[in-house]
């Protein structure tokens, strides 16, 4: 099926992006746009703030790396059985980027809360936990609904600027299609935007479709989508394609050195588009 005429392209879906936006993005099996991460860093985007959904690999990394981000929300940054994320660790390490450390709950916490458009998520089990005693925006106070001592975590509503992800379809009427992944949906409820990349086009209406309508995110909470095969490479799309893993190996190497990365990012995102 041909590209529909209300589809953008990979950059104009980054130029839509302003410096200093908060972005939040899904893990790695949640369908990563690797397309507009790399068209991030082609614009020089700057100031950016990452919520990750919840934990991130190459693809905060890469924008660390390439300096477009000063600040990340997250549950974790690594590339797995790769090792460590280099880019991600050096700039903890020299302070150029500030954390804010979380778990994975009060990451879905905090985007439950903008998605029900309620002010604040409660939560228990971080109770106790340095990373508490770390958010001076997590608040602890006592359960109005007990008659005893029984103190919960008030954590605040999480409204990104963009949600930013790949999904396996997209139609001409801009519906998208998850599937079952979960963070997507959420991040594109509570988050004000949503620009998406599709690996497909799908022949048809989404919605209409028995078969797809649980998985489909509707228009109305989708400001922007860009047909991009090969989207969320070198990592894995689900029921498409497996991450290269020979790939993401000479990422972390160019990755250890600030010297070897420039490299990696004038060869691999500014002067080539290839995905092979």
């Amino acid at each position: 099926m041909s590209i529909p005429k209300s589809y953008l392209s990979i950059d104009q879906i980054a130029s839509r992006i302003p410096d200093g936006a908060l972005i939040g993005v899904p893990k790695d099996d949640g369908g990563v746009s690797m397309a507009i991460t790399r068209a991030l860093i082609r614009r020089k985007a700057r100031d950016l703030r990452l919520l990750t959904v919840p934990v991130s690999s190459v693809q905060a990394d890469m924008l660390i790396g390439a300096g477009c981000v000063s600040k990340i929300e997250t549950s974790g940054v690594s590339l797995g059985e790769f090792g460590a994320a280099p880019n991600f660790r050096r700039a903890v390490e020299h302070g150029k980027i500030a954390i804010h450390d979380a778990t994975c709950p009060a990451l879905y916490a905090e985007l439950q809360a903008s998605e029900k458009g309620v002010p604040f998520m409660p939560l228990r089990g971080i109770l106790g936990s340095d990373i508490l005693a770390n958010r001076a925006d997590w608040k602890t106070i006592n359960n109005p609904m007990a008659d005893v001592q029984d103190p919960i975590v008030l954590l605040p509503a999480r409204r990104p600027d963009f949600a930013l992800f790949h999904a396996r379809y997209g139609d001409k009427h801009g519906n998208i299609w998850v599937s079952g992944r979960r963070e997507c949906i959420l991040l594109a409820h509570a988050s004000a935007q949503t620009f998406a990349s599709v690996e497909e086009i799908w022949d048809g209406n989404l919605l209409e479709d028995e078969r797809m309508v649980a998985g489909t995110i509707p228009p109305v909470y989708v400001s922007g989508v860009a047909h991009a095969p090969k989207g969320a490479w070198p990592l894995a799309l689900s029921g498409c394609y497996d991450q290269d893993g020979d790939h993401l190996k000479m990422y972390v190497e160019a990755a250890k050195s600030e010297e070897a990365f420039a490299e990696y990012i004038n060869s691999q995102i500014l002067t080539s588009e290839s995905t092979a």
